[in-house]
């Protein structure tokens, strides 16, 4: 539900203007609406920059956290925002050292694979031989490729093999480079043990800072923390400060703020005790006006679901309530098997206890399993097994009622999950429409939602009018009739209330005109409900179809199991379990990524756009001290 909100308009004089702004920023009840859209300060710049460096440094220490163990035990210290830049700068020039001595560590990393092969070695003696006129030269070469007749011509002398690889040195008298074959290589200018040594001091060192990031994280990770929370106060206290208009030279700013209409007793009492000048009004169709949404537990549990499209702009009605059951069943559709449905209802329970953190996404998940075993159970689906044709002994006294194929006949000769998916798309599109005409009527009058209830009442009556009696339902007459009757009034107000406004002109020729104006709206609309409303139930049938392959695919890992694994007691079981693992591992991932994607899908075009539904909304963020958190 989309709460009501009120406008507030301040006049404030400039002495009075910073401690208004400390008081409602105390309140944190007001959301100040930008002004100055887009404008910004040297002092919002850098704070926004902070934000950043803030956000670095923490991914900084939580990465070390997660890969690197400690080798102390550290005492936390108490949260001190004014160390955040100080610890910033720190962990920024941690992490340039560790850069540093990474690139050296690699380096160095390299210089030893070259240098292994050919063992430890003094170069003072490869340069005493090229005094004597032995010039060296280093090569590598494949095995086969290596020529016996090197040996003798150019003194070549293998040194250690590797893999199917050879390491050989040879010799040149007359400055030339010998004519080998093979690949020459050009070795680091220090010894192999002087390169390990090396090696061995740059571990330290990493070993070192990976140690003090650690300490950073254990002894002043709070301090980081509230001082991140500090300059959000800066940044939103910047945005604020720009947010107003000054008015007779800056001597009065005007500034325009939004509270929940709950709370707006609370702001009218500090106003009048301040007396401050303010007018509270309730919000024009014109306005941009900030939405807080709140709903039921599991509703708003598909919330995070709702923003990866938008949040609905306060002129909308809030879809969340509707579409959650819609989304829910989509996903059990398509996962479609109990046994994977099982497994995402024991997966999200063991998050929704042991990850407080995380405990809304569990038990997102644990809705979203319970549906999916519910869907898999109704069809008979358990990891791909078809249980309508199983002959266990606890399945048989069940298997007649479980919607497979073998009711074809009752769906003219058609799947009847696909018939299924089909008719829950027709009543999740005629829900769009019902609350595209409720949106009308809340924006506009009742008048102005006619047109649509219209499409509703007439789809509706034709479906029961027509589709019942191809299930075997029988309609007496006088239901007839009044199916007939209502499709008949549903017709006029798709044509001639479709555009009420045409109507509302000064002159009795343009409301003459207002009829014509409907008739073809009525015309238009009536051409784009006959194409696109086929197209969008249509669309439904992926449900059925992501369920369907699912399940086949489930089935096909079952039988490669079964017919691939080699007739040994013991490996058989043994590659058995492993085909089973891998397969269904595959199959279970391919069909969360459908059973998300696709859901959203449905709901975000075919349901949003039947819906009206505009979303943009600008979410209500109440000017508040933000604290840190407490250890």
């Amino acid at each position: 539900m989309i709460q009501d909100m009120k406008k507030l308009t301040f006049l404030i004089v400039h002495g009075e203007y910073d401690k208004f702004i400390n008081d409602i920023r105390q309140l944190g009840i007001i959301h100040v609406e930008e002004l100055q859209e887009g404008a910004t300060s040297v002092e919002l710049q850098n704070a926004l920059d902070l934000s950043s460096r803030y956000d670095e440094a923490l991914k900084a220490l939580d990465f070390a956290a997660e890969n690197y163990e400690s080798s102390a035990t550290y005492m936390p210290q108490p949260a001190d925002a004014s160390k955040g830049v100080v610890l910033i700068d720190t962990i920024e020039r941690l992490q340039k050292e560790e850069n540093s001595v990474k690139h050296h560590l690699d380096a160095t990393n390299d210089a030893i694979q070259q240098l292994e092969p050919f063992g430890e070695f003094s170069w003072d003696n490869i340069r005493e031989l090229e005094q004597l006129g032995y010039v060296p030269y280093f090569y590598v070469a494949n095995n086969k490729m290596y020529k016996a007749e090197w040996n003798e011509k150019y003194y070549a002398t293998p040194i250690g093999e590797v893999g199917k690889k050879t390491y050989f040195i040879a010799f040149s008298l007359d400055g030339q480079e010998p004519e080998i074959t093979a690949e020459r290589l050009f070795l680091p200018e220090e010894s192999l043990s002087v390169y390990q040594e090396k090696c061995k001091t740059l571990k330290e060192q990493l070993a070192s800072i990976h140690e003090q990031m650690l300490q950073v994280n254990a002894v002043d990770r709070a301090s980081l923390e509230a001082g991140k929370i500090a300059n959000e106060n800066d940044i939103q206290l910047s945005k604020v400060h720009l947010s107003n208009e000054n008015l007779m030279d800056g001597v009065v700013k005007l500034m325009v703020g939004w509270t929940l209409k709950e709370n707006a007793e609370r702001v009218v009492d500090y106003l009048e005790r301040e007396h401050i000048f303010y007018e509270m009004t309730d919000p024009s169709f014109e306005d941009n006006v900030p939405v807080k949404i709140k709903n039921d537990k599991f509703s708003s549990l598909f919330e995070p679901i709702l923003r990866m499209y938008s949040l609905p702009n306060y002129h909308d009605i809030d879809p969340l309530p509707f579409f959650a059951p819609f989304f829910m069943l989509f996903f059990g559709l398509c996962m479609g098997d109990m046994g994977y449905g099982l497994l995402i209802l024991a997966v999200s329970l063991f998050i929704v206890f042991t990850k407080p953190s995380i405990a809304q996404f569990g038990k997102l998940g644990v809705m979203l399993g319970g549906m999916t075993t519910i869907c898999g159970f109704v069809t008979g689906t358990f990891f791909g097994i078809d249980l309508a044709k199983v002959d266990w002994a606890f399945i048989l006294p069940i298997q007649p009622y479980f919607i497979n194929d073998s009711m074809k006949d009752s769906f003219f000769g058609y799947s009847p999950m696909m018939i299924i998916s089909v008719i829950i798309g027709l009543i999740q599109v005629l829900l769009g429409m019902t609350l595209a005409g409720c949106k009308a009527v809340k924006n506009y009058g009742f008048i102005y939602g006619v047109g649509k209830f219209s499409w509703v009442i007439a789809l509706l009556g034709a479906t029961i009018l027509f589709g019942l009696p191809l299930f075997g339902a029988t309609l007496s007459q006088p239901v007839c009739y009044v199916l007939y009757a209502l499709i008949a009034l549903s017709a006029l107000g798709i044509f001639f209330l479709n555009n009420p406004a045409a109507y509302r002109q000064p002159s009795t020729l343009k409301k003459a005109l207002g009829v014509g104006v409907n008739m073809g709206g009525g015309i238009w609309a009536a051409y784009g409900m006959a194409t696109g409303l086929l197209g969008d139930l249509l669309s439904y049938i992926r449900l059925f179809a992501l369920g369907l392959t699912g399940g086949v695919l489930g089935s096909v890992f079952n039988s490669l199991a079964t017919e691939m694994s080699p007739d040994i007691p013991g490996v058989h079981e043994v590659v058995m379990l492993i085909i089973l693992l891998l397969g269904h591992g595959i199959n279970f991932g391919l069909c969360m990524i459908s059973s998300f994607v696709h859901p959203m899908r449905l709901t975000f075009v075919e349901y949003f756009k039947n819906a009206n539904f505009e979303g943009n909304g600008k979410e209500y963020v109440p000017f508040e001290v933000k604290e840190a958190k407490t250890q």
